[in-house]
């Protein structure tokens, strides 16, 4: 089994909001206790919202519920593809998730009988953007806890330097990722390309959101440019 797959039978498993023993979990996929230990460090260090310690237990703190919805077979197709994109070409901890909500959609979208049990898309990995995937779970922490990141950083041109910067926004163009930044060496918004980001490490400094460097002003100045263009 796949890492990213065990990932996403954990977070099933974890889903009832009961405690799980590593000991249990590990019998459960023939790995080791350590194995599930590393396992749980890489879902709560990506944001899954998982309580509990080595030696105790472990139990998924926040589940999110959604109402139910009714969906037309083309939005189920989007659905699906995005997904199967995610799981080819994202961090583990999207994998998972990825891999755990397509089960769940499969699951009800074929239990009336209306739509076929074969369905989705096959989709290739994206070697390019996926150079920068071991980067992103620490950028996406960082994001959330407003957390400045320190990142040593090669330009197009093959040009080394190292930035403190304030991760605002992840985005993707299509075949690469970028991370929104406030460059602290350049005093202005920066983007760069996660592929080309050689180390990247959380610099403990937290950050408010000041005027002038907010993921806010950020888009208000991108919206000014677009309507210039227009």
């Amino acid at each position: 089994m796949r890492r990213s797959d065990r990932l996403a039978e954990i977070i099933k498993i974890i889903q009832d909001g009961r405690l799980h023993v590593a000991q249990d979990i590990a019998e459960r996929f023939g790995v080791s206790v350590r194995t599930i230990y590393r396992d749980f460090d890489t879902l709560v260090a990506s944001g899954i919202s998982v309580d509990g310690e080595r030696g105790v237990g472990y139990i998924l703190r926040e589940p999110v519920f959604l109402p139910p919805m009714n969906l037309s077979f083309v939005e189920l197709e989007a659905l699906h593809l995005g997904m199967a994109i995610i799981a080819e070409a994202a961090d583990l901890e999207l994998q998972a998730a990825a891999t755990s909500l397509t089960r769940k959609i499969n699951k009800v979208a074929t239990t009336n009988g209306t739509i076929p049990k074969r369905w989705g898309f096959g989709v290739y990995p994206f070697a390019q953007a996926k150079i920068g995937f071991k980067h992103m779970p620490i950028i996406r922490n960082a994001i959330r806890k407003q957390e400045k990141l320190k990142i040593s950083y090669l330009s197009l041109g093959d040009l080394a330097s190292t930035r403190i910067v304030r991760p605002l926004q992840i985005e993707y163009w299509g075949r690469v990722w970028t991370v929104t930044t406030w460059c602290e060496k350049r005093a202005d918004f920066r983007a760069f390309r996660i592929d080309k980001i050689v180390t990247c490490i959380l610099s403990g400094e937290q950050f408010n959101d000041e005027p002038g460097r907010n993921l806010e002003d950020y888009l208000a100045i991108v919206d000014a440019d677009m309507g210039h263009n227009q």
